[in-house]
């Protein structure tokens, strides 16, 4: 199977520091695969690079098969490669409905969007509710589903979540994972980025860890879920 988006040998650095260091990653079309790590790890560097937020020091990243090493974040975007960043990145003045047309914004196919829209309301019923309301004044769950519902908005091929449960109560987070796991079965491609690991590889069908800038593991979700060295060092689990 060809993958959707490649990196290979992949660097980025904060001047002198090595923050990914060479890494090889795949992720093919219609998979949903994580990337675990600890705090540090260069987990969200590796998504800003691949967006386009941050440069590369090395190292190439494909997407359909071409080089977009480089590309700017709003060519990405029209080409369907979209991304929920950590701390959700809503605009807090708007209303939740500007907020979602904000995410169609390279789209003129109209009716469509309509109806996409109509979507995400069905995938995210507290958003119907609260459509007119400054989003700034959500509960951070409902400023998560409003980052994702904007996304999906942009008809994306490949979506990159960085880290959608964080600072979410429990109830919230399980909401979370049904989303994504509900968008990975229409279709999407989905590259997740998640602190909770044992969540994150539950939903996953291949996963990847990651220490100190470096691909350490990689594998079936299933396999790294009854890794020893996993289980201790991110399921909170002793090695027997």
């Amino acid at each position: 199977m060809k993958p959707l988006l490649e990196l290979t040998d992949y660097k980025v650095s904060y001047g002198g520091i090595k923050a990914v260091k060479g890494i090889d990653l795949a992720v093919n079309e219609g998979e949903l695969v994580c990337l675990i790590g600890a705090n540090g790890a260069g987990k969200t560097t590796t998504l800003k690079a691949i967006c386009g937020l941050i440069k590369t020091a090395g190292g190439r990243a494909l997407y359909q098969g071409e080089n977009i090493t480089g590309a700017r974040s709003f060519e990405l975007v029209r080409r369907g490669l979209a991304m929920v960043p950590e701390g959700r990145g809503i605009f807090g003045q708007l209303t939740i409905e500007e907020n979602l047309a904000m995410g169609a914004y390279t789209r003129r196919d109209y009716g469509a969007i309509k109806t996409d829209t109509e979507q995400v309301f069905e995938l995210f019923p507290r958003l119907r509710e609260r459509r007119k309301q400054p989003a700034g004044t959500l509960s951070g769950g409902e400023q998560q589903m409003l980052a994702m519902g904007r996304a999906i908005l942009s008809k994306p091929k490949l979506l990159l979540l960085d880290e959608p449960s964080m600072g979410l109560a429990p109830l919230m987070v399980k909401k979370v994972f049904e989303t994504v796991r509900a968008i990975s079965a229409q279709g999407v491609t989905i590259l997740l980025i998640e602190q909770n690991a044992k969540l994150a590889l539950q939903i996953s069908s291949r996963g990847y860890v990651m220490e100190s800038g470096a691909i350490t593991l990689s594998g079936q979700a299933s396999q790294l879920l009854d890794n020893p060295k996993v289980r201790e060092a991110y399921l909170g689990e002793q090695a027997a």
